[in-house]
């Protein structure tokens, strides 16, 4: 068997229009490719041949071992998806093998930013309380700094609704926070409870534009802390209450509505029957309830895989229920469904921005 460059074996094995770079100084693929690949060591090819799906190439990323550069994430993505670029076949794995060498059955471990049995499972069962703290926190507790990084001033991870084609992020999510209200109906002197607050954008929204009351809660300690200082420096201490509360341990009720804004996704689907008749016993008769949440086009599937990049790195024991079965948890918890929206296209804007 003759050991081929490590450079030339993947480009021979993926077949793909991307530049690779090797650890062995080799070269291979179009160099005016607009897409480039480093391999810088050979535990990222153990890393490559040994995890399921794209888990490898993730871990090799993540652990340094190889790199990626491109005109912007979207040529990136689009490439890799197209071209399941890290989603290698068995057959795949054993040519590179064969290509290459023993160095690639090489153990490596998975890098230390990963969920994994040790430091996240623990032997407790999805969703139990203790659990769900684990995973907030895993996904939350990065630093709030980073979050202002990433999401601006109105610090609003989830969906933001674009009034119009050029306007800002910040003026986005500020439509959104008032669609909330809009829909709820809310008037000065109402009490809102607000169940995955995040970093208390929507509460203080609603007290400041509306004249409510807000009992806000939320899992990760950090989007608390960030949260209530934000409130204290608004002047709105004595109409919005946010705390580090999971929100099956709220013992108000009667309030004259529910927010839920991006707190679905981590309930799981077991839970939704008890998930929806929770917040339905929180409500005052007559009251509204407002359920935002990421979606799957269909009722088929729902969990996000535990041995994928997203089930690993970004929402362990994530799950995405279909419209259709949301409706029908809430419907058996008594409520009518008045009004359902889709906002896909508007989240497209939002990563985007």
């Amino acid at each position: 068997m003759t050991r081929m460059p490590v450079a030339g074996a993947l480009a021979q094995v993926l077949q793909a229009p991307v530049h690779f770079r090797a650890y062995d100084g080799s070269t291979a693929g179009p160099a005016d490719a607009p897409i480039r690949i480093d391999v810088r060591s050979s535990k990222a090819l153990a890393h490559l041949v040994s995890a399921p799906g794209e888990l490898g190439l993730a871990r090799a990323y993540v652990s340094g071992e190889l790199d990626v550069t491109g005109p912007d994430h979207y040529t990136l993505l689009r490439t890799f998806a197209k071209q399941k670029i890290g989603d290698l076949t068995w057959a795949q794995r054993v040519a590179v093998l064969r290509s290459i060498g023993p160095e690639v059955l090489q153990w490596v471990e998975p890098p230390p930013q990963e969920v994994g049995a040790k430091r996240y499972l623990s032997g407790l069962r999805a969703h139990t309380k203790g659990r769900d703290a684990m995973a907030i926190s895993h996904h939350y507790d990065v630093s709030n700094r980073f979050y202002e990084w990433v999401l601006g001033p109105s610090m609003a991870y989830t969906c933001a609704v674009y009034p119009r084609d050029d306007a800002t992020l910040e003026e986005a999510q500020y439509e959104k926070f008032d669609l909330v209200c809009r829909k709820l109906a809310l008037k000065p002197g109402m009490r809102l409870l607000d169940v995955g607050c995040g970093w208390g954008g929507l509460a203080m929204h609603a007290a400041t534009h509306y004249g409510v009351d807000v009992i806000a809660v939320t899992l990760s300690r950090q989007q608390a802390e960030w949260g209530q200082k934000a409130v204290a420096e608004a002047g709105l201490s004595d109409q919005v209450d946010i705390r580090y509360q999971d929100y099956r341990d709220v013992p108000e009720t009667a309030f004259d509505a529910v927010s839920s804004i991006g707190l679905t996704e981590h309930i799981g689907i077991a839970q939704l029957s008890s998930y929806t008749f929770r917040l339905a016993s929180k409500l005052a008769p007559h009251a509204r309830l407002l359920n935002h949440c990421i979606t799957r086009p269909n009722d088929h599937s729902s969990a996000i895989s535990r041995r994928g990049f997203i089930g690993r790195y970004v929402f362990p024991d994530g799950e995405l229920p279909g419209v259709g079965r949301i409706i029908r948890e809430f419907q058996r918890a008594g409520l009518e469904v008045q009004h359902e929206e889709n906002l896909r296209l508007h989240y497209a804007k939002t990563l985007h921005a």
